[in-house]
């Protein structure tokens, strides 16, 4: 199968029922996605397919169309994501091993809606953290949709 990776092209020999996780992490070597909890309910592993939050441990690597971007694919040339850079203001992070995941759907959300709410944020940030930077993770998303760019 031929998939369209971070604005790359690859060509990888996959069972067509392989998670996408697995072919991304394993077959790939690209690591910003996590296995949480296999079953999309964490949200460890989101990617964007499209611009769409997708849970890749549940999304089978042959099923997929369209460009998949992960957290590799997210900096704007030298610089980071206006979201990346609101995530270090604000401190989000504390282990980090879901921040790839949130970061993604930060993205997804500030696409779709350029300055959400407080009840934007929550019906859109649908992946868990068990450190529980929820206020944080708020913050930065308000800061980067009042930013430039």
């Amino acid at each position: 199968m031929e998939l369209n990776i971070n604005g790359e092209r690859h060509e990888v020999e996959a069972p067509a029922d392989m998670p996408l996780l697995w072919v991304l992490r394993d077959m790939l070597g690209i690591k910003g996605p996590k296995f949480g909890c296999g079953v999309g309910a964490c949200g460890a592993c989101t990617v964007l397919i499209d611009g769409i939050p997708t849970r890749s441990c549940v999304t089978a690597a042959a099923d997929v169309e369209g460009e998949v971007i992960t957290i590799e694919g997210l900096p704007e040339g030298e610089r980071l994501h206006k979201v990346q850079e609101a995530w270090i203001r604000h401190a989000v992070p504390q282990c980090g091993y879901c921040q790839s995941g949130q970061i993604l759907a930060a993205v997804a959300l500030l696409a779709e809606t350029p300055h959400p709410t407080d009840a934007d944020i929550d019906a859109a940030m649908t992946n868990l953290c068990r450190c529980g930077t929820y206020p944080r993770l708020r913050a930065a998303i308000h800061d980067a949709a009042g930013m430039e760019g």
